[in-house]
């Protein structure tokens, strides 16, 4: 007897917890580089300390026909699925850049959330054309 399961990622409104890897892989570097190249760490570190508040504040969900970004409680960008046309994790073994195209425009962002999740659900809810 064969039995299906249906997923229960596809009927529900997922929320992407927040992944603190890269943010804090570049304050660490940017520490590290401080003997070497005064300016350099600086900016690496301010960088990763720059996407540490992003990664705290910044959430991604998927509902049902779009992805919605808030910023704490407020949503400042809605992206509906019917106008994406490809989407794409850059470098599988450690994703750090997240890629999608829209009918009118482009998108990179980084890592700062759950990329198991976000790959089962670009899957489950934007299936590449």
């Amino acid at each position: 007897m064969t039995t299906t399961t249906s997923s229960t990622v596809s009927t529900q409104d997922i929320e992407l917890k927040p992944s603190y890897t890269i943010p804090l892989v570049l304050v660490i570097a940017g520490m590290g580089l401080l003997a070497f190249q005064a300016w350099l760490s600086l900016a690496i570190a301010a960088f990763g300390l720059f996407l540490l508040f992003q990664a705290a504040t910044i959430r991604l969900k998927f509902t049902q026909t779009a992805l919605d970004v808030y910023r704490s409680e407020s949503l400042i960008r809605r992206f509906p699925y019917q106008d994406w046309q490809n989407w794409q994790i850059f470098w599988r073994p450690v994703p750090i850049l997240f890629y999608f195209k829209e009918v009118k425009s482009i998108h990179f962002l980084p890592i700062l959330f759950d990329p198991k999740m976000l790959q089962t659900c670009l899957e489950e809810r934007c299936p590449v054309k």
